[in-house]
């Protein structure tokens, strides 16, 4: 159970641990979702909008519940790699021979979020990554650009999963050779009538970076404020998971 007197704060909002976190597009919705964040990520990242730690995010991890450190903290998002399982390699890039080795961090980074104590989630693109999808998010709920499917693993808090909205069409770009245009853009890559950084960033919601990989990684920050904004609602009413 997470009571509302025991949500970890710094000053009058609680602290949010955002691990793998790339340029932020977790992080500005938590923010606005009412969170304070500290982002952790292996590579520099010297557009990601909020304190940020250079570190391997799971020694980083590990080393908080270490210390105790980990105590300051009121819930951690985690965005561990798994291009190895997403549905682009296992799917059209393996067919094609593209692609090389990748990690799959899952596993190692659940075990150290059940260890730290705190309610997680953690993020995964959709394909054969082994989470639970405790919720799967869409573009389309949010009234954006982009479809980006999202799935969600809840640890120690759930939430109730919404209604997965119908699509108005397609994805704009190339498809074995033939032109389709749709409402939505593909955040993914380069070629194939893929979006401009300026119509990535607009689809996305992400205005603090224009570098393409970062965007292209991102999640919308709609997606991880409607899952603060869940998460901080039952922490107030004392709700169980």
């Amino acid at each position: 159970m997470t009571h509302p007197t025991l949500i970890r704060r710094d000053g009058h909002r609680p602290l949010l641990l955002d691990l793998f976190c790339c340029a932020g597009g977790a992080a500005m919705g938590y923010r606005c979702a009412g969170f304070d964040v500290h982002g952790v990520d292996i590579a520099p990242r010297p557009n990601y909008p909020f304190t940020f730690t250079r570190a391997d995010a799971l020694e980083h991890l590990a080393a908080l519940i270490a210390s105790g450190e980990i105590e300051r903290y009121a819930f951690i998002h985690s965005s561990p790699p798994c291009q190895g399982k997403c549905s682009l390699t296992v799917g059209t890039n393996r067919s094609q021979g593209w692609g090389g080795v990748h990690v799959d961090l899952v596993a190692e980074t659940r075990v150290l979020l059940e260890a730290s104590g705190l309610p997680y989630v953690i993020e995964q693109p959709n394909g054969k990554a082994e989470i639970r999808k405790d919720l799967t998010l869409c573009g389309e709920m949010f009234g954006l650009g982009v479809l980006r499917h999202r799935n969600f693993e809840l640890g120690r808090w759930s939430a109730e999963r919404p209604e997965h909205v119908p699509h108005r069409g397609r994805v704009r770009g190339w498809r074995h050779g033939e032109f389709f245009d749709g409402p939505y853009v593909a955040a993914y890559g380069n070629g194939g009538g893929k979006p401009s950084v300026a119509e990535l960033q607009a689809a996305m919601g992400i205005t603090w970076t224009d570098v393409r990989e970062e965007l292209t990684e991102a999640i919308p920050p709609a997606y991880s404020q409607w899952i603060g904004r869940a998460f901080l609602t039952q922490a107030r009413l004392g709700v169980a998971a």
